[in-house]
């Protein structure tokens, strides 16, 4: 799990182009919207992308994904349960 973690981290970086950003600066149960990474509903498209192409997870809309996009850990968690690839 701490690989997915980690992966995830060095997904979202890349995806959101979160330039200075490593991945040790995002903790894992840090809130990746609002106070945490301050992410945006642009960025919540973003993250259905990446989850669509990487895992092979399909989400209808942001709206969906509100509650898997908490957290690092979340998404991890979520990515563990409903991967297809």
């Amino acid at each position: 799990m701490d690989s997915l973690k980690q992966q995830l981290k060095l997904q979202i970086i890349a995806a959101l182009n979160l330039e200075g950003m490593q991945p040790e600066d995002i903790q894992d149960d840090a809130p990746l919207f609002g106070e945490g990474l301050g992410l945006d509903s642009i960025d919540a498209l973003e993250l259905i992308v990446l989850l669509e192409r990487e895992y092979g997870i399909r989400l209808k809309d942001a709206k969906e994904g509100k509650p898997v996009f908490q957290s690092v850990a979340v998404m991890a968690d979520y990515i563990t349960t409903h991967r297809t690839k």
